[in-house]
């Protein structure tokens, strides 16, 4: 991960500089995709035999391979604390330095330096699409109000994410600074203190569910997955998880077409394969399938 992004600040120091007042038509849209939990060994570029990646390995047959990656830490927050700013995570000390709940502060200072609000500089439209991970506004983060400061105070220009992970609580995108399809008639609590309202939990007997609690994720019960703590309200406003790949998708690609006569940078962070599980339909069965 330092490697990486030594050399991608070193790329954006080559492109930014002198192009800030240059041809725009010289400045190349990026696309950073971050995929979560993908390990080394899981596409074929790399090696993977028991499932196939064809659009990733013709992206890497196009482009460079690194074949020799280091990191200070393979965990959600610290790897978009060090992507989004440069710097070591443990270095943090603004919060974030480890795993971060649902209802953490930013963990990035507005006004520091991070790779959006550089592009944003030298005239690219920025977007985030996808997982976040990085803590929403100050103090607990409550999901009925503006959440700010954010993606936004931090370079980007437009934002739809999934604002802690998908095995935490809440259970909703975020666009921009409001939860996305929020009800004000139905408020959202979120703790990771206890539980709160009354919907079934991973303890409770008899619950009926789509996969089986695993270490840590026994708490509320969203779309008949336990997850990693509390929440009640909102229930207009809770994603499907089975869709998620889809809607980023969507939303990626809604960006890049309404982006396309501009330099753009989108920084999709998707969630599968990262736990919970639980593949669209259309997959299931078919580890194979393009």
């Amino acid at each position: 991960m330092k490697r990486l992004i030594a050399i991608l600040v070193a790329v954006l120091c080559v492109w930014c500089g002198p192009t800030l007042a240059g041809d725009p038509g010289a400045r190349p849209n990026i696309v950073f995709i971050l995929t979560d939990d993908l390990g080394y060994g899981d596409l074929g570029c790399y090696g993977a035999t028991k499932v196939r990646t064809p659009h990733l390995d013709r992206l890497a047959s196009q482009g460079l391979r690194f074949t020799d990656a280091h990191c200070t830490a393979s965990v959600c927050t610290p790897t978009r604390y060090a992507l989004m700013t440069g710097q070591y995570a443990w270095r943090n000390t603004h919060g974030g330095a480890g795993i971060l709940s649902g209802v953490a502060p930013l963990s990035i200072k507005p006004g520091t330096v991070t790779v959006a609000s550089l592009l944003k500089r030298a005239g690219y439209t920025t977007g985030l699409v996808g997982k976040w991970h990085l803590g929403l506004g100050e103090g607990l983060t409550d999901y009925n109000r503006d959440l700010k400061p954010g993606p936004l105070e931090l370079g980007f220009d437009s934002a739809f994410f999934i604002p802690a992970t998908g095995d935490r609580v809440p259970c909703v995108f975020v666009e921009d600074h409001r939860v996305f399809g929020y009800d004000p008639a139905d408020p959202i609590q979120v703790s990771y203190q206890g539980k709160i309202g009354d919907e079934p939990t991973g303890r409770d007997p008899g619950v009926k569910l789509k996969i089986q609690p695993g270490p840590g994720h026994f708490d509320t019960v969203v779309n008949g997955i336990p997850r990693i703590g509390f929440m009640t309200g909102g229930k207009k406003a809770r994603w499907v998880d089975e869709d998620i790949p889809d809607t980023l998708a969507a939303r990626a690609i809604r960006f890049l077409e309404a982006n396309v006569n501009k330099p753009f940078f989108l920084y999709l962070a998707t969630h599968d394969i990262h736990e919970p599980m639980v593949p669209n339909s259309r997959f299931k069965g078919n580890a194979f399938r393009k």
